[in-house]
């Protein structure tokens, strides 16, 4: 798979309105087979860093449900695939921090005007401007895409 196409994809979904999450899994629906009814509500909640919250992002959560979904386990007994699976999110981490500091919602906004609360913001040519979510999404896509392709 392209990463670069499946970043501009990401990013597009992004500036369509649809939160950060939302904007990875969509991308992701042909190979996750889900359809993207429910690629948007199984992320829906992860946007803002979780609810607004301002915890993990949502583009580096998405990340993680795409990986689990593909590669996770269902046997709670399954040490060995549950030790596999970890180590790949602790590698989409750590490719996301290497990226952009953290994947800490709060700490990749630290630079950016945000507004406290559980009410989501408009979306505004200004908020577009003056946030960097967008990029932060396009990333987590090309990541991704990275390291399925290795995976593979």
């Amino acid at each position: 798979m392209d990463s670069e196409k499946k970043g501009a994809l990401a990013k597009a979904n992004f500036e369509q309105g649809f939160n950060c999450a939302q904007s990875v899994l969509l991308a992701f629906c042909e190979e996750t087979g889900l359809t993207r009814g429910q690629a948007l509500k199984l992320a829906s909640a992860f946007g803002g860093g979780m609810g607004r919250m301002r915890e993990v992002c949502g583009a580096v959560s998405a990340m993680f449900l795409v990986e689990g979904y593909l590669h996770g386990y269902s046997d709670p007994a399954a040490k060995e695939e549950k030790a596999v699976l970890y180590a790949r999110i602790r590698a989409l981490a750590d490719a996301f921090k290497e990226q952009n500091g953290s994947i800490i919602c709060r700490d990749l906004l630290l630079e950016t005007e945000t507004t406290p609360g559980f009410e989501p913001e408009q979306r505004t040519e200004a908020y577009y401007q003056r946030r960097p979510c967008g990029c932060y999404v396009e990333e987590a896509a090309r990541i991704l895409a990275g390291a399925l392709n290795r995976e593979e």
